[in-house]
C-alpha cells in the first residue's frame, strides 16, 4: 500500500505551473484525500464541490449512490487553484466535468493510470502504483484514526472533522 509520503511526491512531481500539473494535483488529491474511485472524481462537477464549507459531493457513486466527502484544507486549496486556472481556459460550463482536458473534454481512465504510472517512476516508487490504490490509502487512514469506514464519518472523512 502507498504510504502518505509517497503519494506526497506523486503530487509534488506534477508539475506546479502548467494548467495539466495544476489539475494533476488536485484530482491526485481528491482520489486520495477523500476515497473515491477513479469514475467517481472523473465525473465530478463544478458544482458538486463546496470550498466554502469543505464539502465534495459524489452524485453517482458505486450502486448509484450519492454521498458527501469532507476536504481538508490543502486539498481544498489545490482544487481551488486548478478551478481558477480552468475557469481561465475558458471551462467553467455547468454539466461539464470538473477535472477535464485543457479544451474541455473529459478525461479517460485511461490517462490518469498512465499519469500515476510515469509519476511514480519519476519520484523512484517500485511497486505498482494505480488509482485504487489511493483509495486503499484513504481507508487506511480512515483505519488508523480508529474509523472503520467513511460511514463511521457521517460520510465525512476525518479531514472534515478537523477543519470544523
Amino acid at each position: 500500500m502507498l504510504t502518505d509520503e509517497e503519494i506526497t511526491a506523486l503530487i509534488n512531481a506534477c508539475s506546479n505551473r502548467a494548467p495539466t500539473g495544476i489539475r494533476n494535483r488536485a484530482l491526485i488529491a481528491v482520489m486520495w484525500r477523500c476515497g473515491l474511485r477513479i469514475a467517481e472524481a472523473l465525473s465530478l462537477t463544478r458544482a458538486d464541490i463546496d470550498l466554502d464549507h469543505g464539502i465534495l459531493t459524489v452524485q453517482h457513486g458505486k450502486g448509484d449512490r450519492h454521498r458527501k466527502v469532507g476536504l481538508d484544507a490543502t486539498t481544498s486549496a489545490l482544487l481551488a487553484r486548478w478551478i481558477d486556472k480552468r475557469r481561465s481556459l475558458g471551462h467553467n460550463g455547468r454539466g461539464k466535468p470538473l477535472f477535464c482536458c485543457l479544451d474541455g473534454s473529459a478525461i479517460d481512465q485511461s490517462y490518469v493510470r498512465h499519469l500515476l504510472r510515469r509519476l511514480a517512476d519519476k519520484v523512484g516508487i517500485e511497486r505498482r502504483v494505480h488509482p485504487h490504490g489511493l483509495r486503499h490509502a484513504y481507508a487506511a487512514g480512515l483505519a488508523r484514526g480508529g474509523h472503520s469506514d467513511e460511514r463511521d464519518q457521517g460520510r465525512l472523512g476525518p479531514q472534515f472533522a478537523r477543519r470544523h
